[in-house]
This record gives C-alpha cells, sequence and structure tokens, in this order.
C-alpha cells in the first residue's frame, strides 16, 4: 500500500521480480564509467571487455570522435525533430547515399534503431494480402516487427532452407484463401547473422527457395556489417547475392559504432516508408553527432580493410582457444562466440567470476535464450590485443575449472 493506506495496483511487479532472483533469472545492470573498448571501467572496476558489439572499434576512433564534433560545432547538438516536420538534414541525406553506395543499393532510409528499422518496415509493406516467412530463430525486433504487421505468418526450422521450400509450396498451393488465391507479397525474413549463436544463415539456399516461389527475401543484417563481405557490405555481398534480395536491414550501432538502424533496397521501397513506416513518422531523427560520426565509419571500413582483418583473426585465435581448454561454443561462424554452459545459475556464478578475474563477459539467460541453452556471449573485436585475449582466456580456464565446466 501507499502511504494513504491505498493498495498498490502494481504490486504484482514485485513479485514478478521475486520470481526472477529466486529462478536466477534476474540480472542487474553493470555500470560503465570509461569510455566503450576493449578495457573499460565496469562498476568501478577496469575490465577486459568481451561484451560490445563494436567490432571494429570504431566507437573510439579518432576519426568517428572528430567528425562528431565538427557537426555539433556546425549543426548543433540536436535535429529538432522529425524529418518530415523539421526538414531532413543534408547530413541525413548525405548518410543515405553513403549507404546505398556501399551497399550496392537503389536507396537507403535511416531510423533511429536496427530494431525501429524492423518494426518500421514490415508492417508498411505487408497487411492482410500477404504472408511472412520466418526463421524460427528470428530477432526480437523481427518478431515484434511481425506481430504489428496485419500479414499472417509462417515459420520454417532454422536456417533450413527444405523447410523454407516446403512452407512456401503449401502456403502458394492453398494461397490465402486455402482455394489457391494467390498473395499479393510472400516475404521470407532471416537475419544473416544470427545474434545468439553466431551462426551464418545459408542465404544462397533461402534466395533460391525464395525465388522458385515468387517470394521476396529480407536479411537482417545487423551482426554481418561490417563483419562479413567486401569492406563489410555485409552476408549479401559475402554471398554474392547483389540484386537478388529485395531488403537488407542493417544497423550503425555494432561495427559502425555510433547508433542507428537503416532499411537498404529499391527507391520506391525508400519512398513508401518515408510515407507510412511509423518509427520514421514519429521519432526525432538522428542528432547531427551521430549522422556525422556514421558517415565517417562508412568511409574508414573502405580506407582501413585491416581492421576487418584484425577482427577476424581475433576471432579464430579465441575460438580456437576456448575448444582447446574444453569449452563448447556451439555452432558460432563469427565473432559472436557463445560459450554454452546450459544452466542459468551456473551461468550468472561464470559470469560474477569472470567479472572478479578482471574480464567482463555477459551471461545470456531465459528469456533471450531457452532455459536449458543458457550461455556467456563473447564477442572479441579488432582492438583486442594479444595481451588482453591472453588474459581472458586464462581466465575462462580458471573459472571453467573452479566451477567444474570443464575438466581440472
Amino acid at each position: 500500500m501507499d502511504p494513504a493506506g491505498r493498495p498498490d495496483p502494481l504490486a504484482f511487479i514485485g513479485d514478478e521480480l521475486a520470481a526472477m532472483r529466486e529462478n536466477h533469472l534476474y540480472r542487474p545492470l553493470r555500470v560503465m564509467s570509461s569510455a566503450q573498448g576493449p578495457v573499460a571501467v565496469m562498476d568501478g572496476r577496469e575490465v577486459i571487455s568481451l561484451s560490445s558489439n563494436d567490432y571494429l572499434g570504431l566507437s573510439h576512433h579518432p576519426r568517428m570522435k572528430r567528425a562528431a564534433i565538427e557537426a555539433v560545432e556546425r549543426y548543433g547538438a540536436g535535429a529538432g525533430a522529425v524529418r518530415t516536420i523539421a526538414g531532413t538534414m543534408t547530413l541525413h541525406e548525405a548518410l543515405e547515399a553513403e549507404l546505398a553506395a556501399f551497399k550496392h543499393t537503389e536507396a537507403v532510409l535511416t531510423f533511429q534503431s536496427g530494431f525501429t528499422a524492423n518494426t518500421g518496415v514490415i508492417p508498411t509493406i505487408t497487411g492482410e494480402a500477404d504472408l511472412i516467412v520466418s526463421d524460427e530463430l528470428n530477432h526480437a525486433s523481427i518478431i515484434d516487427g511481425m506481430r504489428l504487421s496485419k500479414a499472417p505468418r509462417k515459420v520454417f526450422k532454422h536456417a533450413d532452407p527444405e523447410s523454407l521450400r516446403a512452407v512456401l509450396a503449401e502456403a502458394v498451393t492453398a494461397g490465402r484463401d486455402g482455394h489457391g488465391q494467390p498473395y499479393r507479397l510472400i516475404l521470407v525474413v532471416t537475419d544473416g547473422v544470427f545474434s545468439m549463436d553466431g551462426d551464418i544463415a545459408p542465404l544462397p539456399a533461402i534466395v533460391e527457395a525464395a525465388e522458385a516461389y515468387g517470394a521476396a527475401v529480407m536479411v537482417d543484417d545487423a551482426h554481418a556489417s561490417g563483419v562479413l563481405g567486401k569492406d563489410g557490405r555485409g552476408s549479401v555481398s559475402h554471398f554474392g547475392l547483389e540484386g537478388r534480395v529485395a531488403i537488407q536491414v542493417g544497423t550503425l550501432s555494432k561495427a559502425v559504432g555510433v547508433l542507428g538502424g537503416y532499411v537498404a533496397g529499391s527507391q520506391n521501397l525508400r519512398d513508401i516508408l518515408v510515407q507510412r513506416a511509423r518509427p520514421f513518422l514519429f521519432s526525432t531523427s538522428h542528432p547531427p553527432a551521430v549522422a556525422a560520426a556514421c558517415s565517417e565509419a562508412i568511409k574508414i571500413m573502405v580506407d582501413e580493410p585491416w581492421l576487418i582483418e584484425r577482427l577476424w583473426a581475433n576471432t579464430r585465435r579465441f575460438k580456437t582457444e576456448l575448444t582447446r581448454l574444453g569449452f563448447n561454443t556451439g555452432h558460432s561462424e563469427t565473432p559472436i562466440t557463445p560459450v554454452m554452459l546450459g544452466n542459468s545459475e551456473t551461468t550468472i556464478r561464470f559470469s560474477s567470476r569472470l567479472f572478479e578475474e578482471g574480464v567482463f563477459g555477459t551471461s545470456v539467460i531465459f528469456p533471450t535464450v531457452a532455459l536449458d541453452r543458457a550461455r556467456i556471449r563473447t564477442i572479441v573485436t579488432a582492438a583486442h590485443t594479444d595481451d588482453q585475449l591472453d588474459q581472458a582466456l586464462a581466465a575462462f580456464d580458471r573459472v571453467g575449472r573452479e566451477l567444474g565446466v570443464i575438466a581440472g
């Protein structure tokens, strides 16, 4: 009850939190008091960070900081309002033109995040006359985007093109009325790289299946941006599928090192999103510093290819050593390297002990993953040194032996 003796209608929240703590599903936030980087100060302690999506170390790159500062000096701290109300800044238009050229597409529209890009594009282009076909392990933002659409949806088995073909065959045969009336659009949606397991979608087979049944393909390349493909152009570039994927969603918050998301595709797609995508129409656009830094990041990825080379060298080394120590890293093919522990209580204890050993490795538990699939999700970056990786691996070895996760 409150001080006046009235019952609290939100009291159930406290009960739910208590249950989460009792079941080892509650995780407090760590507070960072330094710049993001391979070494950061978390909760007042200097630790090696293996939990950042800053794949190329661009968040603290000198060119990025300089671009942001210059944009603030010239354009101020904020954009003022939604682009359709206050006007679209030249910085936003320039960034979108650079991204379109980088992605080899006609046009790009930026959003405030990768999440809002997905929840903007999916409901905008699909409706009751359409069908969405989704990989069962797609990102939460894709799932929420589908929920916001009036289109029916079907799910195919994770990264399984034969399952996709079966779903598409049934959909085309039955149609939207069960009697063969065709859907206006069948949209096949998949992540390019899956954010929890680090595996790469079999895009060539997915595209071939979609083409066989007249469907369009949408790829969320959040964790492939800056990681796969020429100069980090993503999974579509990685597999040589330019021109065969209708929609690419990318992020500006991970390898690009700043904030935001974007949708790349045709000019018509961009135009309809400007008119109808709700996150674009009802949210203020990127501040000038963000837009300018993102533009600079695209240039850096082209100018400094050794950053991606270093990222992959660190990734191969870290994965190899974790496996040699006896850890299970699942099916990862990318810098996302899960250390599979299964039990949530063990995983939270493991993460806490790593922190005490000077390593920040985030525990990922239910509901982000299944109850029996808890893991420490690690990401090495291009900015990590050999010595930092050695220290992190030594900490994993000590904690793993202490907790009986690997042989002593």
